[in-house]
């Protein structure tokens, strides 16, 4: 055994103490931006994480029935048909890049020894062109009349979900380089000029919140989007963000997690006298709640036409759920543990909306004030999957706070609560106020007759 004595004129190695390696790899690079869905997660809702039918990248290129490589070759050919001689060469170029880049391509994903398979720069290239043909043939109505990819609903909707996908992604700056080099290349014409994220705007429109949003404006603001799950998630960030997030930090917008910031369900808040308004043309993540300081202390004359001064009004924008949200949700919630994890927006947008319904109750009480429509079995079937979305889900901080906040001392006070209470028992709407009114005049003027026979008002002399 060699004594410690013996290593006074080397220097210390750690081979000396322990036989580990000495160089390893780092958990994930600094270009890491698609990830593995974390074991806690994925283990709620495999399926969500998983595609069905089409697998792009390497994290998923084992699955021999998901390649769906006669597809994509078809596709290749119909965009080689698509490229002049120069752009023909152009694409030459392009799978030279892709040699030259593959180890920053490998560092794009949590597990870069997935990547290391032989054929990697053919794959990256097969699955980018097929990429931008699908974008190419998903803006032209003309060139989908025979393809099977969109006039088949199920392939259509399945690919769109699997290119949702946190798993199945190619970095976003290989598609971008594609698209530059070889599409619109040097000589641009009226019907390629335009920019890469254009084309994933229009391929993805039937996942954003709300299409009356400028379309335009969105992809103006967008600037740094990692890949197609990032654009989609930030599609749905609040406007102020999207606007801010180039030349801000978002972080600052939040506020440590407290444990009085747990909100009240829908109808204890609706008891409480706070009114749901569905609000259209914002992102779903544009929460607001108003009020006018002193005349929402009367919250019941909230019921009269353009009283909406009188009211606590918790604006949420309209929430359609169908078969694919919860998917693409999840997806979300998992790039945000992952990726961003000091910027939570979609993970607190859900817990806002986890704490709003816990029951059949709270739902059929959104659904009535239409803040959410949704296309599932029952009211309970979406108060089960809501309710699932944030278990195991950890975040620091919180958008929501100040609203929160402000919600929690609105139920807390006790005249907002028999305010509450009067606005749902005798207010409700206009023809229960009128006759509240009516009752109130009928028992005032029942008092003073009262007080006129008894002499009250006419005392003996």
């Amino acid at each position: 055994m060699t004594s410690p004595t013996s290593y006074t004129d080397n220097k210390l190695q750690i081979q000396h103490i322990i036989n580990i390696p000495e160089h390893i790899e780092p958990e994930v690079y600094d270009e890491c931006c698609i990830y593995k869905v974390p074991p806690h997660l994925s283990k709620l809702n495999v399926e969500a994480y998983t595609p069905q039918f089409i697998s792009i990248g390497p994290l998923h290129s084992d699955k021999s029935e998901l390649k769906q490589e006669k597809q994509k070759q078809r596709y290749f050919h119909a965009f080689w048909k698509r490229l002049s001689q120069k752009q023909a060469l152009a694409l030459s170029q392009y799978k030279a890049f892709i040699e030259v880049s593959k180890e920053k391509i490998r560092n794009c994903y949590s597990k870069p020894e997935l990547c290391k398979e032989e054929k990697f720069v053919e794959m990256i290239l097969l699955d980018s062109v097929f990429i931008l043909e699908l974008f190419l043939r998903k803006s032209s109505k003309s060139e989908q009349e025979n393809d099977f990819m969109f006039t088949t609903s199920w392939v259509c909707k399945s690919t769109q979900r699997d290119l949702s996908l946190l798993e199945n992604q190619l970095p976003m700056f290989v598609l971008e380089e594609l698209h530059k080099r070889v599409w619109v290349g040097d000589n641009a014409t009226k019907e390629n000029s335009g920019k890469f994220i254009e084309l994933a705007f229009n391929y993805f429109e039937d996942f954003y919140p709300h299409k009356s949003i400028q379309k335009m404006e969105m992809i103006q603001n967008c600037k740094s989007c990692k890949h197609f799950t990032d654009l989609i998630r930030y599609t749905y960030l609040p406007r102020e963000i999207q606007v801010e997030r180039v030349n801000e930090n978002p972080s600052q917008h939040f506020t440590p997690c407290q444990v009085e910031c747990v909100l009240r369900t829908a109808t204890k808040l609706y008891e409480a006298g706070v009114s749901f308004e569905k609000v259209q043309g914002r992102s779903y993540l544009d929460i607001k709640f108003e009020k006018t300081p002193i005349l929402s202390w009367f919250l019941c004359f909230g019921c009269l036409p353009y009283s909406k001064w009188f009211k606590a009004r918790l604006q949420i924008p309209h929430l359609k759920v169908d078969q694919v949200t919860e998917c693409v949700l999840r997806n979300l919630i998992a790039l945000e543990q992952c990726h961003y994890s000091n910027q939570p927006f979609i993970c607190n947008y859900v817990t806002l909306i986890d704490s709003l319904i816990h029951t059949q109750e709270d739902v059929e009480l959104l659904v009535d004030k239409e803040a959410i429509v949704h296309e599932l079995g029952s009211h309970t079937e979406l108060a089960t999957m809501i309710n699932g979305l944030c278990r195991h889900v950890v975040v620091t901080s919180n958008y929501y706070g100040e609203i929160t906040k402000d919600l929690n001392k609105h139920y807390n006070n006790c005249w907002k609560h028999y305010m509450g209470v009067l606005r749902s028992v005798y207010f409700r709407d206009p023809w229960r106020f009128s006759s509240t009114i009516v009752g109130i005049a009928i028992f005032l003027f029942t008092i003073v007759n009262f007080l006129r026979v008894i002499g009250v008002f006419y005392p003996k002399h």
